[in-house]
């Protein structure tokens, strides 16, 4: 399956109205101590989080039906997403230890990727009262923030750059826990957030917020339409070393393009 710019635009317009349904609906147990339970170390999951996905779902099945859905709180995730000609990724709140706390850096995130690409999808922060959507394709691309265009930044250095990152919840060994890359770019670059929501943050990347972006140990549902949206952008993405970037891995550095390879080797020293 092979869409067309046309068909990848009423794509993303189609994931920023359920991903605004699931925002929504999420919106109504923010700043109330939602019910928690804990999937893994530092890894949390609320009745939210569940009602959210369960709506995304539901409604992509139906608007969409036999395509494929990888979702965080779901058994379904264990598709191969590299083989399939489109699947959807659904990440229903992503930032949850944000949102259980009241901390307003939290957003529902709906990608679209063909044959393991992002090609797609909408980004809701509802809390934040920010919306992305967008596609990338070989004869065009799209990046609405709010319903503006929007590119990345056009910082021209490492050194100028404000960059974000994230840890991941098990945090006991290195290089995989980040720590030293960050301390190394944070000694580089003009300075680095951590504010929770690696979705949120390659939005920021696309838009022009932040200059720069990395991660270790992501999950599609983490990078799918963010991912698509910092291509849209006029970024770029890849792999820590530089090289093609591997989604499912979930080691990625995303920059506006200018000084990405300066920032990969900071992150490999």
């Amino acid at each position: 399956m092979s869409l067309s710019a046309i068909e990848l635009a009423r794509l993303a317009a189609d994931c920023l109205d359920i991903a605004q349904r699931g925002a929504a609906l999420a919106l109504t147990g923010f700043g109330h101590r939602p019910t928690i339970s804990v999937k893994s170390r530092n890894d949390l999951v609320t009745d939210y989080d569940v009602a959210s996905q369960r709506l995304c779902i539901e409604l992509l099945e139906a608007r969409h039906p036999g395509v494929p859905i990888i979702a965080e709180e779901a058994a379904r995730s264990k598709l191969d997403a590299a083989k399939a000609p489109l699947v959807f990724c659904i990440d229903p709140i992503d930032g949850t230890t944000n949102f259980a706390q009241g901390h307003p850096f939290w957003c529902v995130s709906i990608g679209v990727l063909a044959k393991g690409k992002p090609v797609g999808g909408a980004v809701v922060a509802p809390s934040l009262s920010m919306s992305w959507h967008g596609f990338v394709h070989a004869s065009r691309a799209e990046l609405v923030k709010n319903g503006e265009p929007r590119r990345v930044s056009e910082t021209a250095s490492l050194a100028q750059a404000v960059l974000a990152t994230g840890f991941p919840p098990v945090r006991d060994r290195a290089p995989e826990n980040n720590f030293d890359s960050f301390i190394a770019v944070k000694k580089a670059a003009r300075a680095v957030r951590r504010c929770g929501s690696a979705a949120i943050d390659l939005c920021f990347v696309a838009d022009g917020t932040y200059d720069g972006y990395w991660e270790r140990r992501l999950h599609l549902w983490d990078c799918a339409a963010g991912g698509a949206f910092v291509l849209a952008g006029g970024g770029r993405i890849t792999s820590l070393d530089g090289g093609e970037p591997h989604y499912e891995a979930g080691h990625i550095v995303a920059t506006n393009g200018h000084f990405h390879d300066e920032l990969v080797r900071v992150i490999g020293a």
